[in-house]
């Protein structure tokens, strides 16, 4: 399942799964409002999706924590306050941007927590291109 709410990201989407073969449920929502079922879902991913308020993050990654089934895989990927620097994609506002301690106090409580923090060029379509700053989460539901 793939739930987003930009029309052109979900087309991207399906795109994509065509592509390769793959079957995908898409669903246009707004991710902070969305009625995320309980352990409903083996692997949990966020992919540059950081243009959530504080108080919005903190709801969809409720939401996200939910629908996570206990022992199953949380993946996210984003930019750090250091992308304000390159400017090469992603929100302008440092509050939206990730750090390792937002990150270990959001899920600091998952077992085999991996954070990775890395600067490299990037390119994934017209508005994330070129040398970024990234932070990336691995870690698994209790």
């Amino acid at each position: 399942m793939s739930i987003d709410f930009s029309p052109t990201a979900q087309a991207k989407g399906r795109a994509l799964a065509a592509e390769r073969g793959v079957a995908v449920t898409f669903a246009q929502v707004d991710v902070h409002a969305w009625d995320y079922p309980e352990a409903a879902f083996d692997v949990v991913v966020e992919i540059f999706a950081q243009f959530s308020s504080p108080s919005d993050r903190t709801l969809k990654w409720a939401g996200m924590r939910r629908t996570l089934k206990p022992g199953g895989l949380l993946v996210i990927q984003g930019y750090t306050p250091r992308q304000l620097v390159y400017g090469t994609g992603g929100p302008k506002q440092l509050e939206n941007l990730y750090t390792r301690t937002m990150l270990k106090e959001a899920f600091g409580d998952f077992s085999d927590v991996r954070i990775v923090e890395e600067e490299r060029e990037i390119h994934e379509g017209t508005s994330h291109g070129g040398m970024s700053a990234m932070i990336g989460l691995t870690a698994r539901k209790p």
